[in-house]
C-alpha cells in the first residue's frame, strides 16, 4: 500500500495544474509577486525589493539576473532567490543562458530542453524529461517553465494560468478572436493595460 501511495504521489506531482504554466511547488512569478512578499525572500532587502518592483516587468530571467547583480547581489544569492521566485522560461525558445539559471537544471537539461522542441504538452515534457530524472524532479523543473498557448484556441483555464492575467484577460483574449498578428494583440490588449504589461503577456502566447 505504501508503494502504491508513493507512486500515486509522484504522478500527482508530475502533472502541472494547467496547460500554460508548470504547476508551482512553491516557486512564484517574480514579475507579479507583491513587494511585501518579495521582501521576505532570500537576498532581498526592502530597498532591493522596491527597486525590482519599480523595474518590472522583466522580459526574461536573464534580465532579472542582470538587474539583481547590479543591485550588488552575488550570483549565489540570486540563485538562492530563484528557488522561490523566477521568471518562467519558454520551453520552445529559452536560450541556454536562461535554462542554466533554473535551479539545478545544469548543462544536461539545457541540452535536453532544446533537443525535444517543439514542446506541445506537459505530457510530452513528463515523458521525455522523465527519461533522465524521476517524476518528482520533472515536476520541480516544470514549475520554472511554460509552453505558449495558441491564443485563438486557449481555454479560460489556459489564460488564467498566465501569471497576473485573471478572468478579465481570459474574456478579452476571446473577444478579439481570431487573432492574426502581434500588432493586433498590442492594439487591442493595449486598451486595458500599459505597453509593458502587453509585452509581458505576449510572452505566453502564440498565434496559430
Amino acid at each position: 500500500m505504501t508503494r502504491i501511495l508513493a507512486v500515486a504521489l509522484a504522478l500527482f506531482l508530475a502533472i502541472p495544474a494547467a496547460a500554460q504554466i508548470g504547476k508551482s511547488l512553491g516557486v512564484v512569478d517574480a514579475n507579479t509577486i507583491a513587494e511585501a512578499d518579495l521582501t521576505k525572500l532570500p537576498g532581498m532587502t526592502p530597498a532591493i525589493a522596491k527597486a525590482v518592483v519599480a523595474a518590472r516587468p522583466f522580459d526574461s530571467i536573464v534580465a532579472l539576473n542582470k538587474f539583481l547583480l547590479g543591485q550588488k547581489l552575488t550570483q549565489e544569492q540570486a540563485n538562492e532567490l530563484y528557488k522561490h521566485a523566477f521568471i518562467h522560461i519558454n520551453l520552445n525558445t529559452a536560450t541556454g543562458e536562461e535554462i542554466l539559471l533554473v535551479p539545478g537544471a545544469g548543462k544536461r537539461m539545457a541540452r535536453e530542453f532544446a533537443e525535444y522542441r517543439p514542446w506541445k504538452s506537459w505530457a510530452q515534457f513528463e515523458k521525455e524529461i522523465g527519461k533522465y530524472v524521476d517524476a518528482k524532479e520533472v515536476a520541480r523543473l516544470a514549475q520554472y517553465a511554460f509552453i505558449p498557448v495558441n491564443i485563438n484556441t486557449a481555454t479560460d483555464e489556459d489564460v488564467m494560468g498566465i501569471p497576473g492575467a485573471g478572468r478579465r484577460m481570459a474574456r478579452e483574449f476571446k473577444e478579439y478572436r481570431p487573432w492574426k498578428t502581434q500588432a493586433q494583440f498590442e492594439k487591442e490588449i493595449g486598451k486595458y493595460v500599459d505597453a509593458k504589461e502587453v509585452k509581458r503577456l505576449w510572452r505566453y502566447v502564440v498565434i496559430q
